[in-house]
């Protein structure tokens, strides 16, 4: 009867010692960002342009005090991402068009401070309005900018800001995701 006793305490003691084990934090991990369907709705014909934005996006009326009557915001709440849009009209005047050319470059290269790298495309659309498109690296506060033109009537231009303090290694998928979206307004884009 001892022996069984010592038995059963001897077993009662490993089990408890096996269970006592040494905490290990776990590294950060990442985010899940669910990132939805693609669809696509049209912007309203009161503008001087039109394009396809995303159906997950609302539209917000530009309430910056320098702001014009056709600037608009692009505001996707899910991503807290905006991407703000100011339109021009050139009326076939090449010096606005320089000028809004220069105010384009300009505010993409203020980023220069904190950007790895900046890499511009040009791309023409099935329409034949040239875009150029600028990729910025680093934690920088636009990582995608743009402007499209049809160098005689129509200035547009876009530029990709998140409103919040996540890093952008944290949002490259949602930031790979807005960017196609883009891409697609960029496409359709016609002047009214």
């Amino acid at each position: 009867m001892i022996k069984a006793l010592q038995s059963g305490f001897i077993l009662c003691l490993l089990i408890f010692a096996s269970c006592t084990q040494e905490y290990l934090p776990k590294p950060k991990g990442y985010n899940r960002i669910p990132l939805p369907d693609r669809t696509y709705n049209a912007l309203s014909d009161s503008f001087p342009y039109s394009f396809e934005y995303s159906r997950h996006a609302e539209l917000k009326k530009d309430s910056s005090y320098i702001s014009e009557p056709f600037w608009i915001h692009v505001y996707y709440p899910d991503f807290e991402a905006d991407i703000q849009i100011t339109y021009k009209s050139i009326n076939r005047n090449e010096k606005l068009l320089e000028e809004y050319l220069k105010d384009a470059y300009t505010l993409t290269s203020k980023h220069q401070i904190k950007a790895y790298s900046i890499e511009e495309n040009i791309m023409k659309t099935a329409e034949g309005k040239t875009a150029v498109i600028a990729e910025l690296e680093g934690e920088v506060p636009s990582q995608f900018q743009f402007f499209v033109t049809d160098s005689t009537d129509h200035f547009l231009r876009g530029a990709l800001y998140f409103r919040t303090a996540m890093k952008n290694d944290s949002l490259a998928p949602v930031i790979e995701y807005v960017k196609v979206d883009i891409v697609h307004m960029i496409n359709t884009i016609e002047w009214n």
